[in-house]
């Protein structure tokens, strides 16, 4: 894909090369930040490129290693962010996938300078790559240190965050899903926001500082979606702002609602590792994951197994399948994900048809061992034929009808576990 303009690649580089401004007490202050982080250029390229089987552009020299080691190292005559129009890495004028694969890792653990303005130049950077339907996001961790990735953003989806009792009303509702949080649990969660429950500045529109603390904040939240409420002494379900009433005489849910508010004021610390550990302390099957509590016995493929995916046509259906999932929306995330099975068995084309393709994903999966190679062969022909026989594509009229909702929940999970599979054995070099 190439939605990235050529306006947003410019800004990016100019950030890089020029540097941006941040606010320093009264006035602005311009900072740098070198895009390879607290390694040597070369020693960062290499982490992304065989430079050594690229041509180099200087006749003296075999390769672009070589070339890239006389130029930055010792006669350092190539000019700042170099790299970025150099067309033998693609940054310019190649795909969406190669330019984000980039820029991801500028802010890799292992490549990120801490004590540099990393964070200031990831917000930057975000701003503009969201213009354009992108956001680099923390998809996995090395060390307790966030590692990103890319994932399309949506400026509308992104304006409100949806809390969990509301994400999940439908199944809810219908009692398709069941929580219970006990006492001691509950206590375990609101000791620790309320150790949480800092205090920090606001500004007014007159531009006056007022104090206020994280609670007030999450009530505020709330308040957006339901009027937050406890029940009193004498068993009645009142209006409060009480965070410890809220947490321990509440709905589970709400309790969640709580955990997830608290986690946006508060992501710079350990606090999804700590909520996550109390939660596996009390044998509730959640886990925080981003910012959301998520089932631990969750159907959806891990964040970290799309990150190494290259085809953005691939990704973004899975990443809509699973959104549609948990909106209760099963038959737009079926048909979603019927999209993405399609999609997957063309990975490897156009140097290979759709047929091969699928044999090369299967041979991958099976080491060409003969009953796996059976086993698979057998799940691949069986989704096909679910998808040529039932009308999961909604404009086909001809298929047989899907009229009872679970059963598109065991489409959507079968297809997702070949999916989910096949996903870790792609070559992730091999997409023409």
């Amino acid at each position: 894909m190439n939605s990235i303009s050529e306006i947003t690649k410019r800004d990016i580089f100019d950030l890089f090369k020029y540097g941006m401004d941040i606010p320093d007490l009264w006035e602005m202050r311009k900072v740098q930040y070198n895009y390879f982080g607290r390694l040597e250029e070369i020693e960062f390229l290499q982490r992304l490129y065989d430079i050594k089987g690229m041509p180099s552009l200087d006749t003296r020299y075999h390769n672009a290693e070589e070339d890239i080691w006389q130029h930055t190292v010792n006669n350092d005559d190539y000019p700042f962010c170099w790299v970025f129009e150099d067309e033998r890495f693609q940054l310019k004028n190649g795909s969406d996938e190669k330019y984000l694969k980039f820029i991801c890792e500028i802010f890799h653990p292992t490549v990120r300078d801490e004590k540099g303005y990393w964070k200031e130049f990831l917000v930057g950077v975000n701003k503009l790559l969201q213009n354009d339907g992108y956001e680099i996001y923390p998809a996995e961790k090395i060390s307790n240190r966030d590692v990103y990735s890319w994932r399309f953003f949506d400026s509308l989806e992104n304006k409100l965050f949806i809390p969990f009792s509301q994400r999940n009303q439908k199944p809810i509702k219908e009692k398709r899903m069941s929580l219970s949080i006990k006492l001691s649990a509950r206590n375990q969660i609101y000791q620790f926001l309320e150790k949480h429950n800092e205090v920090f500045q606001k500004t007014d529109e007159t531009g006056w500082n007022y104090n206020v603390k994280t609670s007030e904040e999450v009530f505020n939240n709330i308040r957006q979606f339901y009027i937050p409420k406890c029940y009193n002494s004498q068993r009645e379900y009142v209006e409060t702002d009480n965070l410890k009433d809220f947490v321990c005489h509440n709905s589970p849910y709400c309790v969640i609602d709580a955990i997830e508010f608290f986690e946006k004021y508060n992501q710079n610390t350990d606090f999804e590792a700590q909520v996550n550990a109390i939660l596996r302390l009390n044998d509730i099957a959640l886990k925080l994951n981003n910012g959301k509590i998520e089932s631990t016995f969750n159907s959806q493929i891990k964040t970290n197994t799309l990150v190494p995916i290259q085809e953005a046509g691939l990704k973004e259906l899975l990443q809509e399948a699973a959104i549609y999932y948990d909106e209760g929306n099963l038959k737009i995330a079926v048909e979603k994900l019927w999209d993405a099975f399609e999609r997957l068995k063309t990975y490897y084309s156009p140097t290979l048809d759709k047929k091969k393709s699928t044999s090369r994903i299967i041979n991958h999966m099976s080491g060409q061992k003969a009953h796996f190679q059976e086993l698979f062969e057998k799940e691949f022909l069986e989704l096909t034929q679910i998808g040529n026989n039932f009308r999961i594509r909604h404009h086909e009229t001809t298929k047989t009808d899907i009229e009872d909702h679970r059963h598109y929940d065991y489409f959507y999970k079968r297809c997702l576990s070949l999916i989910s599979v096949s996903i870790q054995y792609l070559d992730y070099n091999g997409v023409s």
